[in-house]
């Protein structure tokens, strides 16, 4: 018998609807952290992330029959089964939730400890208001734009898993995106002449 570690997702998930607990562990274990990243960088909310988090994973328990290996991957199905969800409820409140001090520090510090060198603090800093910046330019997109930089830039999709997830043809995916990184290059600019006002 296969290892749980060492079977594909299609075959984890088959086991898993056949009533196997370990194969949706495993599962679990390799999907849970891109979906929940996902969901962060399009809403912004630890809170709301995890709780979405643990939506996708009970939904694909009780709706995984609906995955069809023909139109994509599972990870794909995750992914899309997220954003549906995310943009729910970014349509339900209406206004993007500001993230709190608490939660902007916690995160832009994770990132920034991956980026940098432990022994320079000025360039630690440099990297972490880098970080912040990135994250605000980010959630200020509008959603649809938003989506793209997210799927292609931050985790690593290509344009056709992107259109897959999205439901739209490749090129859409394309000038979305070529329009998002227009976009954020102004809203960095746009930062960056923020602090240079603040700091005279």
């Amino acid at each position: 018998m296969i290892m749980p570690a060492q079977s594909s997702d299609e075959e984890l998930l088959r086991r898993m609807l056949d009533g196997d607990a370990e194969a949706f562990a495993a599962l679990y274990d390799r999907r849970q952290g891109a979906v929940y990243r996902f969901a962060l960088r399009m809403s912004g909310s630890p809170a709301l992330s995890e709780d979405i988090t643990q939506e996708v994973f009970l939904a694909l328990m009780r709706d995984g029959n609906g995955f069809d290996p023909a139109r994509g991957s599972v990870a794909a199905y995750l992914f899309g089964m997220t954003r549906h969800r995310v943009l729910r409820r970014i349509e339900r409140e209406r206004a993007m939730q500001p993230l709190s001090s608490d939660e902007s520090g916690n995160e832009g510090a994770q990132l920034a400890d991956t980026l940098t060198a432990l022994d320079n603090p000025h360039l630690d800093f440099s990297r972490r208001e880098q970080v912040d910046s990135v994250r605000r330019a980010v959630l200020a997109l509008p959603v649809h734009y938003r989506e793209v930089v997210v799927l292609c830039n931050m985790q690593d999709l290509s344009y056709e898993q992107a259109a897959e997830i999205i439901g739209c043809p490749v090129g859409t995916v394309r000038s979305r995106l070529n329009r998002a990184r227009a976009m954020l290059a102004d809203k960095l600019r746009a930062f960056g002449g923020d602090r240079a006002t603040a700091a005279r």
